[in-house]
C-alpha cells in the first residue's frame, strides 16, 4: 500500500447548487423502502472481486445507475446487502407504535413492539443565539466535536445514549447478544450487530422529533446532523447512511468497520480489519463467511456504506497518527464513494480530511475550517433554495 501521508484534505469543490439538483435531505427514513431486496447469494455463488465494486452497478450485474431517479433503488440494494451480510436487520417501526413528548428540554420517545416498550430519553441543548426552529447536531454516545464550533452558531445539540438500546461497551460491564433492551422488542434479531440496533435507536429519536413538530421541539427537521468519534464515528456513519432525514453526517476517526473498506484494510498490517474487529458490533456470520481472502467475495464494501449518504452531505475526518484507524483504506474508500456524488454533479457535498499531530478524537484547529464549512452549508445553509 502507498505510504500514508501526514495530511490529506481534498474534494472541497466550489459548485453552485441549484433547485434542479438532488435534495439535501428527505422527510422519510428510507425512500426506497418499497423496492424489493436483491437476491442474496450464498458464499459459493459470490464471485471473487479484488477491486472495490462499482457503487453504481446494480446488484444483478445488469448495468449501472444512469440517472438520479434510479439512485434510491440502488441505495436500497446496498442497504439490504449490508444488513444481510454484516450488521443484521434494522426493523421498520410504524409511527403509530411511537409516542413522543417533551419534559422540559428532554425528548422522551416510547417505542412499543410485540407488547414491549423501549423508552429513549435525550436532552436538547438549545443555542443562546438565533431563533427557533434550530438546526440540530446529534452526538452518538457524545458530541466529540469541540464546543467552540457551536458556541456562535444557532445549532442545538443532543446526545444519543446508545446504551438505552444496546448497552455493549468495550470498557464497562454490559449485556450480551439477546439480552439488550432492543432484544425485548425483537427477540428474533438477537444475532444482530450493535450498529444496526444503534442506527434503529437514533432513527426512533428522529421519529419523536418528527411526530412532535417544530412548535414543541424547536427543531428544524430539514437540518439535522449526526456526528461521533472512533467506535461512535462508525455509529454516526451507520446512522447517517440508514436514515435519509439526516442532512449532514460527520464521521470522526471511525477506523476499520467505518469508512475504511474491508478489502483495502485486509492488505494492510496492524489495522482494524474484518478479521480484527469487535464482533459485538457486527454479525458473527460475517467473520465466518468473509474472513481471510474470502473478503474479496463480499458483494459490497464500505465505500458503498459511505455512498448510501448521497445525495446528502458527508464529511469523514481521519488521524494518521493512529495506524489502527486504517486511514489509507478510508481514503481509497472515500475516493470510490465520491464517484456517486460526482455522477449527480454534487461532489461538494462529500469530503475527507486526514490530519495528524493530535490525540485521538481531539479535533485540531487545522480541521476547524472544513468542519465549519460543512456546518454552515448543510446545517445552517439553505442551498436548495439558491
Amino acid at each position: 500500500m502507498t505510504k500514508l501521508i501526514t495530511t490529506i484534505t481534498f474534494f472541497l469543490a466550489t459548485i453552485h447548487v441549484s433547485a434542479q439538483n438532488p435534495p439535501l435531505v428527505y422527510q422519510q427514513e428510507h425512500t426506497g423502502s418499497h423496492f424489493a431486496a436483491p437476491v442474496m447469494p450464498g458464499y459459493d455463488q459470490l464471485p471473487e472481486c479484488r477491486e472495490l465494486p462499482d457503487p453504481l452497478a446494480w446488484s444483478n450485474g445488469q448495468g449501472i445507475v444512469s440517472k438520479f431517479d434510479e439512485w434510491s433503488r440502488r441505495r436500497s440494494e446496498i442497504a439490504a446487502e449490508i444488513q444481510h451480510y454484516e450488521i443484521g436487520e434494522k426493523p421498520v417501526v410504524p409511527l403509530k407504535d411511537i409516542h413522543a413528548r417533551m419534559d422540559g428540554d428532554t425528548l422522551i420517545v416510547d417505542v412499543t413492539v410485540n407488547g414491549e416498550t423501549l423508552t429513549l430519553r435525550s436532552t436538547i441543548n438549545y443555542p443562546k443565539i438565533g431563533n427557533p426552529p434550530y438546526a440540530l447536531m446529534i452526538g452518538t454516545s457524545m458530541l466529540s466535536l469541540p464546543k467552540p464550533l457551536f458556541e456562535n452558531r444557532p445549532i442545538a445539540t443532543m446526545t444519543f445514549h446508545e446504551a438505552q438500546v444496546n448497552d455493549y461497551s468495550q470498557w464497562r460491564p454490559h449485556h450480551d447478544r439477546g439480552e439488550h433492551p432492543f432484544d425485548r422488542l425483537y427477540p428474533h434479531l438477537k444475532d444482530n450487530g450493535a450498529y444496526s440496533e444503534w442506527a434503529w435507536g437514533l432513527s426512533r429519536l428522529i421519529d419523536g422529533l418528527q411526530l412532535l413538530g417544530e412548535d414543541k421541539t424547536k427543531i428544524d427537521m430539514q437540518h439535522i446532523g449526526v456526528s461521533g468519534c472512533s467506535y461512535a464515528g462508525k455509529m454516526a456513519l451507520f446512522c447517517g447512511a440508514f436514515d435519509e432525514r439526516i442532512a449532514l453526517t460527520i464521521a470522526q476517526e471511525p477506523g476499520g468497520g467505518g469508512a475504511a473498506a474491508w478489502r483495502i484494510s485486509h492488505q494492510m498490517d496492524s489495522v482494524e480489519c474484518l478479521d480484527k474487529t469487535d464482533y459485538h458490533w457486527f454479525l458473527e456470520s460475517m467473520r465466518t463467511t468473509f474472513s481471510g481472502d474470502s473478503v474479496y467475495r463480499m458483494p459490497y464494501d464500505h465505500h458503498e456504506l459511505c455512498a448510501m449518504v448521497c445525495p446528502r452531505a458527508l464529511l469523514i475526518l481521519g488521524n494518521p497518527d493512529y495506524k489502527w484507524l486504517a486511514d489509507e483504506s478510508a481514503r481509497v474508500s472515500a475516493q470510490a464513494a465520491r464517484k456517486v456524488w460526482q455522477r449527480f454533479g454534487i461532489e461538494d457535498r462529500m469530503d475527507i480530511s486526514i490530519v495528524g499531530g493530535h490525540p485521538h478524537c481531539m479535533l485540531p484547529k487545522s480541521q476547524f475550517p472544513i468542519v465549519e464549512s460543512f456546518l454552515d452549508r448543510f446545517l445552517l445553509g439553505d442551498l436548495h433554495k439558491k
